[in-house]
């Protein structure tokens, strides 16, 4: 029977039960905002272990900035291994939101050491990874793994857009995030987009005159 409530160590003990031992959750934080990075996470967890921290994680939304940043910390020591990486606003302009949300995502994977014998990942799949995996819905809210790699990618980009709010004042990211707020779009509309603001969405595209309202 699958999970309810908080996040378990229900997905990950599927793939325990068929030998593989090193299972990866995996998160992005990100693709909705107009500006900055997409950050992915990667974690492996022992399941083996029932630290008492465990019951305290959730989808990384659902918790404040002084939780997140506390179970960051005993996730970075406990786990078996974990992985940040990230993808620029030029990438996602490049590429797309979803190729550049799955190159980031690789690039944490990639990181990992020791590597992973499979993979659980937040509504995605990663076809670049050749390695037994799950695309979860709402993984975040039901897989332990996945949830502390929400965790970690939102603690990481959250921390850029707060030093983007000094390189590029005026846009609020301090406090927006980069998200599309009434008070950012006002930003745009009276500053235009700065270097990090993604010109791709349909926002930044409106703005510079490159779609019409209809």
């Amino acid at each position: 029977m699958k999970p309810h409530g908080a996040p378990t160590f229900y997905y990950e003990r599927q793939f325990y039960s068929g030998g593989y031992l090193l299972v990866a959750g995996i998160d992005e934080a990100g693709r909705a905002p107009l500006a900055g990075p997409v950050v992915a996470g990667a974690v492996i967890l022992d399941v083996n272990q029932q630290y008492t921290w465990f019951s305290e994680v959730l989808d990384s939304k659902m918790l404040s900035r002084a939780k997140r940043e506390y179970l960051e910390t005993l996730i970075k020591e406990y786990s078996i291994s974990y992985g940040i990486a990230s993808a620029s606003n030029q990438e996602i302009d490049d590429c797309g939101i979803a190729r550049s949300t799955r190159k980031a995502m690789k690039s944490a994977v990639d990181q990992l050491q020791p590597g992973p014998q499979a993979l659980l990942i937040d509504h995605f799949r990663l076809p670049e990874v050749n390695l037994p995996q799950c695309g979860i819905t709402k993984g975040d809210n039901l897989c332990l793994s996945i949830a502390c790699a929400s965790i970690l990618a939102k603690v990481a980009r959250d921390r850029i857009m707060v030093e983007m709010d000094k390189l590029h004042p005026g846009y609020n990211f301090l406090n927006n995030k980069g998200y599309p707020t009434p008070q950012h779009l006002d930003c745009v509309k009276r500053l235009g987009p700065c270097p990090i603001h993604r010109r791709s969405f349909h926002p930044l595209k409106l703005q510079l005159g490159l779609v019409y309202e209809t």
